[in-house]
């Protein structure tokens, strides 16, 4: 007897109260027109429609959609996403992408704003340019390799390998590129392992210790100096911080990309030198 009550309670359920659009709108702080909206898109057709005078209605069991809705929108999600949803895409597998798609879009926004932080810096010295992360072109390049007594003698390196390159009959190529690595593990101001290197339009002979590299396309942290090479710490400061905080690594030698120098301008203050660090994304 206790079971039949029990089953007579159920079928005397109470229909639910239907709400006019403009109250139901009121009550989610919506407008009538974005309601209208959300039914053309199929996101939310009212509960029933007064086919006389066309008048919708809704139930409060729907505000549960609504919210849902304003939650997803608030989250980046776009109409069409919520309606995959809405037709029984997988919840989980849709918002775990968007998030993903939202971490990228942080991580381009923190580079923008290092990149706003980096030009806005106080000019130290020589600092003429923010950090640029970008990539340098693959290259043949021809190279010689010496040691040096000290920085001072770096430039007595470059015309022994130009002097080479000429008797080889090498063609330089265009846009010019010419570079030092510095081959050392760490720092030194005497003894100094460098090897300077010439972009080549393609490789010849072999003459008096110069040799040939094929250099890959290569993702580097890149800064322009201006002014002397006595100045070059203040620069090496701020890439060098630039690719600690930003999640990078170095994966290879210090380039430095000779553009002005003692060859074309009179005035150390015009000389300009692109300090190429090789990066990988930690």
């Amino acid at each position: 007897m206790k079971m039949n009550n029990e089953h007579e309670s159920f079928a005397h359920l109470e229909e639910p109260v239907l709400y006019k659009i403009g109250m139901f709108a009121a009550m989610n702080h919506l407008t009538v027109k974005t309601l209208r909206f959300y039914e053309e898109q199929g996101l939310l057709p009212p509960a029933f429609i007064n086919e006389e005078n066309g008048y919708r209605y809704y139930t409060m069991s729907q505000m549960a959609v609504v919210h849902q809705i304003t939650a997803l929108k608030q989250a980046g999600f776009t109409l069409e996403d919520i309606r995959r949803i809405n037709a029984g895409s997988d919840e989980d597998s849709v918002i775990l992408k968007k998030k993903s798609e939202l971490m990228a879009k942080i991580a381009e926004l923190t580079n923008q704003v290092s990149a706003l932080d980096g030009y806005l810096a106080k000019r130290k010295g020589s600092l003429a340019a923010p950090v640029l992360v970008k990539t340098i072109p693959a290259t043949t390049v021809a190279c010689l390799k010496r040691k040096i007594d000290s920085y001072d003698n770096l430039f007595e390196v470059m015309p022994a390998l130009g002097e080479r390159m000429e008797r080889a009959g090498l063609e330089c190529s265009l846009p010019e590129y010419c570079f030092t690595n510095y081959l050392d593990e760490a720092y030194k101001d005497e003894d100094i392992l460098v090897e300077v290197c010439e972009a080549v339009v393609k490789k010849k002979d072999e003459i008096d210790g110069m040799y040939y590299k094929e250099l890959p396309d290569t993702l580097c942290a890149c800064i322009f100096h201006r002014g002397s090479y006595a100045d070059f710490a203040s620069s090496y400061e701020i890439v060098l911080k630039y690719v600690e905080e930003n999640g990078y690594e170095m994966v290879g030698p210090i380039r430095e990309s000779y553009i002005d120098g003692v060859w074309n301008k009179e005035s150390e203050s015009d000389w300009l030198t692109e300090i190429q660090v090789p990066v990988k994304k930690r």
